[in-house]
């Protein structure tokens, strides 16, 4: 039978099925040249040296538990700028473990590697990344960490909150008394300075506590937060598999925590708006009160939105959380006389920083690093925890020994001494060290100056340093201890 001789169902099949034989053979054709054109100008690039990678998931395996400490020992092996694939995303990862790599980014490169990757929680809790800590670098970036800097966080701003910070710290100070005087064998201080430095964020950022169910509203909030921003999502990884996270319901948990954020930050800008109008308000401002007063002025060249102000909030949240004579009370200007106290908290961030694997960048553009190219749109992550013990930087960098810093100029403005730069550096860097220097150090004194401190009888061992992974590090094991009030 010839082909005209066919009825008419049977040629469209034939005709149908060949269509679409055809289609998929010149769309495989396509795809495989352009993997080979890619393919083709990788390997003209002088890239990083790269661990081996496994099918599909790349290197994803070799992050471990412990990011900071399995890229550490990966560095060791093959060197301190590693290239890697994490997933099937199409942009490689940088990882960049060394002291003189970052002072050649900063004093030459910062404005490429200024950019921020933006995971499906950042998008979700932090109104579609148009916060300071991950929106991509650009001229509202600039205006917002203005704000932060010149408005937000500078030294006088941190301290007309140092009455919030005696307060908070004094109602510390009585929970641990009032527990000496009780049986119980030992404190969980790690809660209690937990609880303080949630109470000293609420009371400075939104104006009251929120204690009760409120407060562990906010608490448990922030918590969540903290935690979905580095949690592992499927879609960020393998972008075709965005409907797992669906599945596992882990997209309605970010909705879910974001909009519960979202109403408690509608309820505080109401507030405040209410009592302005009544006219009653202090004269001591919160930072809601501030950026309120910047949205009605109309201040550093552009508008600031509701949901602005919301995100810039939670900045607050997120960068607070990171740390936190014989006289009737301890003054914070008596901690200026206190040298040594000051080098613990620095040695104490040196082997434990709250964040070792600083916040990632991305490449703005392609650029030439220590002899290699680095792509654009690389993800950056820079191992602060092993520059931090680096041996060529640091004597006996494994033990904890403050006096290390006694006659020492390295300091954690990540502006000279970049072997030390828990609050990160450059364009980047954290704003708000200053807050958060303020408050570790006036909590750390009051604790020391009141009371002794001993392990409970029941331990015999030593305290467990063991740590869990985050947007901010923090002890697997609680510290517990007994306190005695000191006799003066």
């Amino acid at each position: 039978m010839s082909l005209n001789q066919w009825p008419y169902e049977q040629k469209k099949i034939v005709f149908s099925s060949t269509f679409y034989l055809s289609l998929s053979f010149f769309i495989s054709v396509l795809l495989l040249l352009k993997l080979a054109r890619r393919t083709k100008s990788k390997t003209n690039l002088n890239l990083p040296p790269s661990p081996p990678k496994l099918p599909i998931i790349g290197n994803l395996h070799q992050f471990g538990t412990l990011p900071y400490r399995s890229l550490r020992d990966l560095s060791l092996k093959y060197g301190d700028m590693m290239m890697l694939q994490l997933g099937q995303t199409q942009n490689p990862t940088l990882v960049i473990s060394s002291v003189d790599v970052v002072m050649e980014i900063v004093k030459t490169h910062d404005l490429t590697f200024s950019d921020r990757p933006q995971n499906t929680a950042a998008k979700i809790l932090l109104y579609d990344c148009t916060d300071v800590g991950f929106a991509n670098y650009g001229e509202k970036w600039r205006q917002k960490r203005k704000i932060c800097v010149f408005e937000l966080l500078t030294t006088k701003r941190v301290q007309s909150f140092r009455e919030i910070r005696e307060k908070e710290v004094a109602e510390l100070v009585r929970w641990v008394r009032e527990a000496s005087w009780s049986d119980a064998s030992y404190v969980n201080l790690s809660k209690m300075i937990m609880l303080t430095s949630n109470n000293i964020v609420c009371k400075c950022a939104l104006g009251r506590k929120y204690s009760g169910d409120g407060y562990n509203d906010v608490k448990e909030l922030a918590r969540d937060a903290m935690i979905y921003l580095t949690a592992f999502t499927v879609r960020d990884y393998f972008p075709w598999l965005g409907w797992v996270d669906v599945l596992t319901g882990k997209i309605q948990k970010y909705k879910a925590t974001a909009g519960a954020m979202d109403a408690l930050f509608d309820e505080a800008i109401a507030e405040h708006l209410g009592v302005k109008r009544e006219a009653e308000h202090s004269n001591r401002k919160d930072l809601v009160d501030i950026l309120l007063q910047l949205q009605e002025d109309s201040m550093h060249g552009f508008q600031l939105t509701k949901n602005d102000i919301k995100a810039l909030l939670t900045d607050m949240f997120k960068e607070v959380r990171r740390v936190v004579g014989h006289k009737s009370n301890v003054e914070e200007n008596d901690i200026n006389e206190m040298k040594y106290l000051k080098c613990v908290v620095k040695e104490t961030l040196r082997l434990h920083p709250p964040t070792p694997l600083l916040a990632p960048r991305v490449t703005m553009s392609s650029v030439k690093l220590k002899g290699y190219d680095i792509p654009e749109k690389t993800t950056v992550y820079i191992n602060a925890w092993a520059m931090q013990r680096d041996p060529k930087f640091w004597e006996r960098p494994e033990e904890f020994w403050p006096e290390r810093f006694e006659n020492s100029e390295v300091d954690f403005k990540g502006k000279e001494y970049f072997q030390f730069i828990p609050f990160g550096f450059g364009r980047r860097g954290c704003p708000g060290m200053n807050f958060a220097i303020a408050s570790i150090e006036y909590v750390l004194t009051n604790l020391l100056y009141w009371f002794d401190w001993k392990l409970p009888e029941t331990n015999t061992q030593d305290i467990d340093m063991s740590e869990i992974f985050g947007l901010v590090v923090s002890k697997k094991v609680p510290l517990l201890l007994k306190p005695k009030i000191f006799s003066f």
